[in-house]
C-alpha cells in the first residue's frame, strides 16, 4: 500500500461512507483502477471506516452522552424518559441483526463480495430501493399519516435488518437504513439521524476487530504509516460528509443519489 494510494483510499472512504453511494463499492472500483487489491482489503477498508466513525462522535457527541446517559440510568434502575429508552433499545437491538450477519458472511465479504460486476448489480439495486422507499414516504405524508410518525423499538430492530443489507458492497448502510425508516413511515429528517446513530456500534466494532486482527502489521512502517496517513485523511472527510448530508437533505430528496448511482453503475459495466 503506497502512500499515495491509502490517500486517495481515506478520501473515497470518508466522502462515500455516510453519503447514500456506498463506501465499499467506490473502494473496490478504486482499488481496481489503483492496482491496490491487495491481501487484507478488507481489514484495511474497516479500518478506515472506524476512523471515519470517530467523526460520528464528534459531530453526534451530544447525542451520544444522552444515549450513555441513559444506559447508566437504565443500569442503576431510576427513572428514564419514554423517548430516550426508546432510542437506546432501538440502537441495541437494531445492531444485532448486522452483527451476526457479518460474522456469518465475514470471509464471503473479504473474497467474493468484493467484485466490481456485484457492485454493478447492487448500485442499481439500491437505487432502485432508495427511489420505492422516497415514493411510499410521499404516499404516507401525503395521506398525513407521517403526522402519528416516530421511532419505535420495533422500527429499529426492522432498520436494523436493512443495515446487514450493507455487507453487499454497492449498497450503502446509510442509504439501506434511511430507506427502511421511510419505508416505516420516519420521517426523512428522523430516518437521517436514526441512521447515522445506528452506523455508530457496528463500524466501530467491525473496525476495532480489524484493528485487532493487523495490530502486528501495524508495526511495519509501510504498512502502518500508510493507514494512519489513509485515516486521518478519512476522518476529516467524514466530518465534513456528515455536515453535507444533514444540511442537504432537510430541504431535498435522495434523487441526485440516485442518478449518481445508476450513472456510476454503466460506466463500471462499459469499463471494468
Amino acid at each position: 500500500m503506497t502512500h499515495i494510494g491509502a490517500i486517495i483510499l481515506g478520501f473515497i472512504e470518508g466522502a462515500t461512507e455516510f453519503i447514500p453511494i456506498s463506501s465499499s463499492g467506490h473502494l473496490i472500483v478504486a482499488r481496481q483502477l489503483l492496482g491496490e487489491n491487495i491481501a487484507g482489503g478488507l481489514s484495511f477498508d474497516a479500518i478506515l471506516q472506524l476512523a471515519t466513525s470517530c467523526a460520528l462522535l464528534v459531530y453526534f457527541w451530544r447525542d451520544i452522552l444522552r444515549i450513555i446517559k441513559t444506559a447508566w440510568l437504565f443500569v442503576c434502575r431510576k427513572p428514564i424518559e419514554q423517548k430516550e429508552k426508546v432510542l437506546l433499545y432501538a440502537i441495541i437491538l437494531g445492531t444485532i441483526p448486522a452483527v451476526i450477519f457479518g460474522l456469518l458472511l465475514e470471509k464471503q465479504m473479504d473474497t467474493i463480495f468484493r467484485n466490481v460486476h456485484l457492485v454493478t448489480l447492487t448500485l442499481i439495486a439500491g437505487s432502485l430501493l432508495f427511489w420505492y422507499a422516497q415514493k411510499h414516504s410521499q404516499k404516507l405524508s401525503a395521506r398525513t399519516v407521517l403526522a402519528e410518525s416516530g421511532l419505535t423499538v420495533g422500527k429499529g430492530i426492522k432498520i436494523g435488518f436493512y443495515q446487514c443489507l450493507a455487507l453487499l458492497p454497492g449498497v450503502s448502510r446509510s442509504g439501506a437504513t434511511i430507506s427502511g425508516g421511510l419505508l416505516l413511515g420516519l420521517t426523512q429528517n428522523e430516518a437521517v439521524r436514526f441512521s447515522f446513530l445506528l452506523s455508530i456500534p457496528v463500524l466501530f466494532g467491525s473496525g476495532l476487530k480489524k484493528l485487532f486482527e493487523v495490530r502486528h502489521e501495524l508495526f511495519s512502517s509501510a504498512y502502518g504509516s500508510a493507514l494512519l496517513l489513509g485515516s486521518v485523511v478519512a476522518f476529516v472527510t467524514g466530518l465534513i460528509a456528515i455536515n453535507f448530508l444533514i444540511k442537504y437533505l432537510k430541504n431535498h430528496n435522495l434523487n441526485v443519489f440516485i442518478w449518481y448511482r445508476i450513472v456510476l453503475a454503466i460506466i463500471i459495466l462499459l469499463f471494468l
